[in-house]
């Protein structure tokens, strides 16, 4: 009798490996490789730019996932609004905030890309993609109908499936109980695109040396010296967002201290840079937050909602990404242009940080929407792409967390007294919990079915 507990207790033992970190050493790898064979044979003409092409395919995948990446988040972001209504104050007022942030985020963005222009110099045109004839006014509004429901998922035109997006989403939310049927649907269907866009980024690895290499060729040590200015300049934005902004807000509104709320969310942030996503830790935020103080309806509300409505980091990378694409071509963005392009990022950017590999076909669908002739320099930024991630997810998890105490205290739906207790330290959370339900305890693997991201979780550790 005292031997049969013991055999399934054996089993939980085994961890399965995380071979997301085996990407990410393979693209390090990759990166250095291509920064070294682009030193070693320089010149327009000699080895390294040959291996263009394979910079070139990689984003070929990515572009040919941009438009049903797009509708299926659009249309169940669009559902998730819905959903999010029917409870009322919280989720009105939860939306609106994340709306504005996101917003404030991606503004914040462009003024950095503007101020820094770590792009400026390289003049690397021989990278870009045939543009589209421009037109019209009228011919632009009439080519965002598609000649039919279901061209626009193929035809490859992002405002297209932007259009049709919308429309399926607002006619589904009118369909009662079959629209949910429908949303749950292409829920799977998302997965399914989710899948397929992680089995894409294992070449990253190829597609990052080959464009690294042919872009230090051409331009020596310049390339180099500008990818790292983006990256830093990234990682700057993203802390002075944090602490600035998102800490401001917080102190005057709760009165919390942004570094103590951070301190609390050591282990959290830990999860987060060994996977690089958000989503990781967010089984964990929810308890955390309940721990915290917070009501569970507004925490049940505000964290699912806010990681698909509020991703500040995603925001900031998305616009200097543009940013230094256009000024690494030679062709910057106007004023008009980078406003039309913030619109779009506004709407398309939701959804896009549940997956690593969302982000690129975003910013990709961004310019092919807007900038056309500027889709080839995605390939520029394949090779960094993967180091800026953990300052998007970091970015994005430390908004929620800000956003769900905002939420509690805007509600009066927040014990004041029982956030005191935890943030001193003396009211402790209790790690034992989330071992047994979420296996984050001990790095195991994450649980699935939290939220609606649950598909993308499971994803995200596949």
């Amino acid at each position: 009798m005292a031997m049969s507990p013991t055999a399934p207790d054996a089993a939980p033992v085994k961890k399965k490996v995380d071979r997301t970190h085996w990407l990410y050493i393979a693209v390090v790898i990759a990166v250095v490789l291509g920064v070294a064979v682009g030193l070693m044979f320089p010149g327009k003409d000699g080895f390294a730019a040959n291996l263009k092409p394979l910079g070139d395919g990689f984003v070929a995948l990515i572009k040919m996932m941009i438009s049903p990446v797009i509708f299926c988040t659009i249309v169940l972001g669009i559902g998730s609004i819905a959903k999010a209504k029917t409870v009322g104050k919280v989720g009105g007022l939860a939306l609106l905030y994340f709306m504005v942030m996101s917003t404030f985020a991606l503004g914040i963005g462009l003024v950095v890309g503007n101020l820094v222009h770590p792009g400026q110099g390289l003049n690397l045109k021989d990278a870009t993609y045939k543009a589209t004839q421009s037109a019209d006014t009228t011919d632009f509004l009439l080519g965002i109908i598609p000649k039919s429901l279901l061209s626009s998922l193929t035809a490859g035109d992002v405002l297209q499936t932007l259009f049709v997006a919308l429309l399926v989403g607002f006619a589904l939310q009118r369909m009662g109980r079959t629209g949910r049927l429908l949303l749950d649907f292409i829920a799977q269907a998302q997965a399914l695109v989710f899948r397929i866009l992680i089995m894409i980024m294992w070449v990253a690895p190829i597609g990052a040396f080959g464009a690294i290499a042919a872009v230090v060729g051409a331009t020596g040590w310049k390339a180099v010296l500008s990818l790292a200015t983006l990256m830093i300049a990234f990682y700057i934005t993203c802390i002075l967002f944090i602490v600035v902004v998102l800490g401001t807000i917080l102190k005057v509104v709760s009165g919390v201290n942004i570094f103590k709320l951070m301190k609390y969310l050591g282990r959290e942030y830990l999860i987060i840079v060994s996977t690089s996503s958000s989503e990781a830790a967010l089984p964990r935020l929810i308890a955390k937050m309940e721990h915290l103080g917070v009501s569970k309806p507004v925490v049940g509300v505000t964290v699912p909602t806010g990681y698909s409505f509020n991703l500040d980091g995603t925001a900031i990378y998305l616009t200097m990404a543009s940013l230094f694409i256009a000024s690494a071509m030679g062709q910057p963005l106007a004023l008009g242009e980078q406003i039309g392009l913030l619109v779009f990022m506004i709407i398309a950017s939701k959804g896009a940080a549940g997956v690593s590999g969302a982000g690129l076909a975003t910013l990709a669908g961004g310019l092919q929407a807007h900038a056309p002739q500027l889709v080839g320099g995605v390939s520029f930024i394949v090779g960094i792409d993967r180091f800026m991630s953990e300052a998007r997810a970091l970015t994005n998890f430390t908004g929620n967390a800000v956003a769900t105490v905002l939420m509690g205290t805007w509600t009066k739906e927040i014990d004041a007294a029982q956030v005191t207790e935890v943030l001193s330290g003396r009211s402790p959370f209790d790690e034992t919990t989330m071992i047994a339900d979420h296996g984050h305890g001990d790095g195991g693997e994450l649980s699935v079915g939290a939220t609606g991201a649950g598909a993308e979780e499971e994803l995200v550790r596949a």
